[in-house]
């Protein structure tokens, strides 16, 4: 049973499932960035792991709300296209996964907060597609400037969205990925930009808290302003998550 209004919400986030080293180890093991977690319980919830592994949506009955947590390419297959030279590392069994659970999710208008290549998911799992190497699109690498170095993008926001009540009319972003949204998914709505046209935002339609950012807000813990958002939308009585 999720949590009651008075409990502090319960927040699942997908999660990376990797060969990892620690100590004498070195085995696959389910991981994610420390950031996603300070995030969400600086935001006033409580975050659950959800590894690739075991998949079942009866998980969402103890949420309140998901994330789906930024991460390695898409793999093409899943929107029917070739492999870009430059799609690399990509992960089929993290795609099924967060698939199932998105589309769970949305089925239960539980308030869903997906990043990076969560965006990427979500716009897959809608029936959308990607562009594999964005530098090919744009003629830059701005928005992945170099390994394990986030970029700075300034976001132009679509009035009367969502994301334009969390952030005004523009935004400055952390960002580090090479792939975004292509064809659109045609229950997305498209809420904000980059100057080279790059999709940053996009909301579903029909749910009060479906939204999707091609940016890490994770890396930025001055601004919490999704992470408390999604936690409010757990509160609503239009959430989907039980009492």
């Amino acid at each position: 049973m999720a949590s009651s209004a008075s409990d502090k919400p319960r927040i699942g986030i997908t999660t990376y499932l990797e060969p990892t080293v620690w100590g004498v180890w070195e085995r696959d093991a389910a991981l994610l960035p420390r950031v996603y977690l300070d995030a969400v319980v600086a935001a006033g919830g409580v975050p659950l792991l959800l590894p690739p592994v075991g998949t079942d949506t009866a998980v969402l009955d103890v949420l309140d709300g998901l994330i789906v947590a930024g991460g390695c390419d898409v793999d093409p297959s899943t929107y029917d296209a070739t492999p870009h030279p430059e799609t690399v590392g990509t992960r089929p069994g993290r795609d099924e996964h967060e698939t199932i659970l998105i589309r769970a999710a949305l089925d239960r208008d539980l308030p869903l907060l997906a990043i990076c290549r969560g965006l990427q998911m979500l716009n897959v799992t809608l029936g959308g597609t990607l562009q594999q190497h964005l530098p090919d699109v744009v003629a830059h690498d701005e928005h992945r400037p170099s390994p394990a170095v986030f970029g700075t993008t300034e976001v132009k926001i679509e009035p009367g969205t969502l994301t334009a009540r969390l952030f005004g009319d523009r935004t400055s972003v952390r960002c580090y990925h090479h792939q975004a949204l292509d064809v659109v998914a045609p229950t997305l709505q498209v809420t904000a930009r980059a100057g080279d046209g790059t999709v940053e935002a996009a909301e579903v339609a029909g749910h009060d808290f479906a939204l999707g950012v091609q940016w890490h807000p994770e890396e930025n813990p001055d601004d919490l302003r999704l992470f408390t958002a999604l936690i409010a939308a757990t509160r609503s009585p239009s959430s989907g998550s039980t009492a």
